[in-house]
């Protein structure tokens, strides 16, 4: 019965409730939307870094710190025997990095060369481009590198590096393609070479600076002289920034939850204020005041549901379509170093939208049941004269 009479007033109060109802609806939609964006950023960038990057994890040279340019003369090691067995398996693959210079059409060009087997299958890296003759030395760079440079398919550059031994050398490279991707890590400032051509140029014979692993790869066994690094550790720039949109989100989604349980909250006392005479009855009739207590709160609560079941209506059909479509990513984001592509498709969980759900609909219940305390004070003797205690 209560459930009936609190509806029936909810919808007979007009235009005040729905008002209620759409503001508190769109900030359902508001919470659900970006956070589906931010959920959807950090899917796109852990899927693209992990298949094209990281694999599986990876075992760096105890000296390797990737944001250590001058760390990198040491960070090279010949390979030990079990990561050595899991590459002839074709269950990793090893990567040598060596700081060089490239010289585009008279240019300085700072970038750190990297090499790889062209015949790995653990990365979705394009390594097979690079399996030519001894007659050239092919090289593979990404679309930012090629429009920073100026170069092309086909173009000849010079590259200068130093070896193991201290010697500075160059030869010519060319560009046998350019390969565009989202994740750039391996794209900007980053020349790629056969491994083992670029082992013999830097006399670096049977070294390398990193292993990575194959993503079904479940054993980690410690390795001397290497240090395995799990994904949660190469993932981690990703989470830490997709946290941090999410923290900056968040002010916005208090503001608007706030905006609508204030118009909840008025609502709540303007009805108590009126209705003090259907109180007296309803108190005269055996209602007691825990009762009418739980009828008012149930009033502003079904606000919550009604907010609901509207930002359903006109929700789902829309979130439908976004996540299929996705959002048109500006290329101002790709200087932001996030692996993402030119559209971001948002990921909508089971998860996100039952817990928006049930914070909203908490949140409503608290906020109406605050302006109902006075009604425990209530006399029905006053209240049917219209006053207060």
């Amino acid at each position: 019965m209560i459930l009936k009479l609190a509806l029936r007033n909810l919808l007979g109060a007009g235009l005040r409730t729905w008002l209620n109802v759409i503001v508190l609806s769109f900030a359902f939609m508001a919470i659900i939307w970006t956070q589906g964006l931010y959920e959807g950023m950090n899917d796109q960038g852990r899927r693209a870094s992990v298949e094209a990057a990281l694999g599986g994890g990876q075992y760096w040279q105890k000296n390797y710190d990737p944001y250590d340019v001058l760390s990198l003369e040491d960070a090279h090691a010949v390979v030990p025997d079990f990561l050595r067995s899991m590459i002839d398996e074709n269950k990793a693959t090893a990567v040598l990095v060596v700081q060089g210079t490239l010289y585009p059409q008279g240019r300085i060009h700072p970038v750190l060369v990297k090499g790889i087997d062209p015949g790995q299958a653990v990365l979705t890296l394009p390594a097979h481009f690079l399996k030519t003759g001894e007659d050239r030395l092919p090289a593979l760079i990404g679309s930012r590198l090629a429009k920073s440079t100026g170069l092309g398919v086909g173009d000849t550059v010079t590259l200068r590096w130093r070896d193991a031994k201290g010697t500075f050398d160059a030869r010519d490279l060319e560009i046998v393609q350019v390969m565009k991707t989202v994740v750039q890590s391996i794209d900007q400032g980053q020349v790629w070479l056969p491994l083992e051509r670029l082992r013999k140029l830097a006399a670096m014979e049977g070294q390398a600076s990193l292993v990575v692993l194959d993503q079904g790869t479940v054993e980690h066994p410690p390795v001397e002289g290497w240090v395995f690094r799990d994904l949660d550790y190469l993932l981690s720039d990703i989470k830490q920034l997709v946290q941090m949109k999410s923290a900056g989100a968040t002010i916005l989604y208090t503001v608007l939850i706030l905006l609508a349980m204030l118009a909840i909250f008025d609502t709540q006392v303007l009805s108590i204020f009126r209705r003090r005479k259907e109180m007296g009855t309803l108190m005269a009739l055996g209602f007691t005041r825990g009762r009418l207590i739980r009828l008012f709160t149930l009033e502003g609560a079904l606000h919550g549901v009604l907010a609901a079941a509207a930002a359903a209506l006109y929700g789902i059909p829309f979130l439908t379509w976004y996540a299929r479509q996705g959002w048109a990513v500006p290329e101002s984001m790709d200087s932001y170093g996030f692996a993402i592509g030119e559209r971001l498709f948002p990921v909508y969980g089971a998860g996100l939208v039952a817990g928006t759900t049930i914070l909203v609909l908490v949140i409503t219940t608290i906020v109406s049941y605050l302006p109902t305390r006075r009604i425990a004070r209530l006399k029905p003797t006053e209240a049917l004269r219209g006053r207060m205690s």
